[in-house]
C-alpha cells in the first residue's frame, strides 16, 4: 500500500507542488510559534484577532461547563440544543435577514445548501475564481453548469441569455463570493443583483471573507452595498473574523426551513459542539457592538499601511490597492513562490506560498493577510523583507 501512490506524489515533487503540513504549537495570533521559532504570522484568516480573544474563550468554558463538549447527535434527532437556536437568531438579526441556519462548515454550507436549490435540467452559473466549496455544490447538485470568467458582467450576461432560451422555465442559480480570496477583490454586486433580477435568476453570495470586514458592524458586502433584500442567499463563515469554527447560511424563513428538510450536509451531520457555537454567538455580538465597529476600523488602518508600504513590480503593479484585507503579491514560478516564503520565514515571517490547483498553473504567490492583531512595525518589517527579497529575486 505504502508504494501505491508514490509515483504520484514524487509527480508533486517534481512540479513543486507536494504540500506538507506545519505544525503550530501555539495559540492563533500576529505571532506563532513552529518548531520553537516565533513567526510573525500573515497567513491567518483571523483578521479580527478574535481566535484567542477572552470574550469567545469565556463563551466556549461556560456552555461546555453547562452542556459538555459533544452534541450527540444531528440537529434533526436530538443535537439541536440551545446554543444552536441562539447563534441563528442572532445570525439572522446581525445579517438582517428572516432566518438563519448553521453547519459544522463553510464547506458543508455550500455542499449542501447548492443541491437543494438546484437538479438536473436547472442551471448553475459560476465565477471562475469562486472557492472549492462552492465549485463541488455545483457538481454535486446534477445541474448544468456554465463558468464565467472572473468579474466579467459580459459572459455571465451571455450566460443568462442562452439558459433563459435554451432551459425555460428552469431554475438559475449565480454563485460568486463578495471577496475572492485569492486575489481580495469584490464582485461587482450591485451589476451582479441587475442581472440576476432582469433575468429572474437566484444569487448566492459566499461572504467568507467579508463578513467582519467590510460593511456596517462587519456584516459583509451585501450590507455595505445595501443590497441584503436583493441577494436570495448569503453564506459565510464563523471561522475567519469571527474567530470560531462552522458556517452559515442567511436567507427567507422558506429557505431556511426547505435547507432543513433538504441541505443532506446539515441533515446527516453530527451538529457543531455547543461550546464552539457558543463562541460564535460571541463574536456576532462582539461585532454588533461598538467595541467591534473600533476593532474593524483598526483593521482597515492596519489594511491602508500595508497598502501603502507594500512593493510594487512588474507583477504586482497593484499589489497596493486594497479591497479587502487580502494582498497577493504574484510570483508566478511554483518554485519561485517556495523559495520566496522560504526566504521570508528565514527572516522571521510566515507567510506560506499558495500554488496549483489553489490558484491556476503560473500564477503562484504569496497571499499575505493583514489583521487587526497586527503591529504597526509588524508590517513594516515585512514590507521591508519583501522589498529585499525582491531585490536579490530581480539581480540574479
Amino acid at each position: 500500500m505504502g508504494e501505491l501512490f508514490e509515483e504520484q506524489l514524487e509527480a508533486l515533487r517534481a512540479r513543486s507542488l507536494e504540500r506538507k503540513l506545519r505544525e503550530i504549537s501555539s495559540a492563533q495570533g500576529p505571532e506563532v510559534q513552529i518548531a520553537g521559532r516565533r513567526l510573525i504570522n500573515f497567513s491567518s484568516n483571523d483578521y479580527l484577532g478574535l481566535a484567542s480573544d477572552l470574550r469567545l474563550r469565556e463563551a466556549a468554558i461556560g456552555t461546555i461547563k453547562e452542556f459538555g463538549v459533544g452534541a450527540g447527535a444531528s440537529r434533526l434527532v436530538s443535537g439541536t440544543q440551545s446554543p444552536h437556536l441562539r447563534l441563528e437568531t442572532a445570525l439572522a438579526k446581525w445579517k438582517e435577514t428572516e432566518a438563519a441556519l448553521s453547519f459544522s462548515s463553510g464547506y458543508a454550507a455550500a455542499l449542501g445548501t447548492v443541491p437543494a436549490l438546484v437538479s438536473k435540467d436547472d442551471v448553475i452559473l459560476l465565477d471562475k475564481l469562486c472557492h472549492a466549496s462552492l465549485i463541488d455544490g455545483a457538481k454535486l447538485s446534477g445541474a448544468i453548469l456554465r463558468i464565467f470568467p472572473h468579474n466579467h458582467l459580459g459572459k455571465l450576461e451571455d450566460h443568462l441569455e442562452w439558459a433563459r432560451r435554451e432551459h425555460a422555465g428552469k431554475r438559475i442559480l449565480i454563485l460568486t463570493e463578495s471577496v475572492f480570496s485569492m486575489d481580495g477583490d469584490r464582485a461587482p454586486l450591485r451589476e451582479l443583483v441587475e442581472l440576476k433580477s432582469r433575468f429572474g435568476a437566484l444569487l448566492m453570495l459566499d461572504e467568507a471573507h467579508a463578513v467582519g470586514v467590510i460593511g456596517p458592524n462587519g456584516r459583509g458586502l451585501a450590507a455595505a452595498e445595501n443590497l441584503n433584500e436583493d441577494v436570495d442567499l448569503q453564506m459565510g463563515t464563523l471561522s475567519k473574523a469571527l474567530g470560531a469554527s462552522g458556517g452559515y447560511i442567511c436567507g427567507s424563513r422558506s429557505l431556511i426551513e426547505w435547507l432543513i428538510n433538504r441541505a443532506r450536509s446539515f441533515i446527516y451531520s453530527t451538529a457543531p459542539p455547543p461550546g464552539i457555537v457558543s463562541a460564535a454567538l460571541a463574536a456576532v455580538n462582539f461585532l454588533g457592538s461598538s467595541e467591534g465597529e473600533e476593532r474593524r476600523r483598526l483593521l482597515w488602518e492596519r489594511i491602508g499601511l500595508m497598502q501603502d508600504l507594500l512593493p510594487r513590480n512588474e507583477l504586482n503593479e497593484k499589489a497596493g490597492v486594497a479591497s479587502s484585507a487580502i494582498f497577493p503579491w504574484i510570483v508566478g514560478d511554483e518554485q519561485a513562490a517556495i523559495d520566496l516564503a522560504s526566504a521570508l520565514q528565514s527572516e522571521g515571517f510566515l507567510v506560506p506560498a499558495i500554488r496549483y490547483p489553489t490558484v491556476a498553473k503560473g500564477c503562484a504567490r504569496l497571499r499575505i493577510t493583514v489583521t487587526a492583531s497586527h503591529g504597526e512595525n509588524q508590517i513594516r518589517s515585512l514590507c521591508e523583507a519583501i522589498k529585499r527579497a525582491n531585490k536579490r529575486r530581480a539581480e540574479d
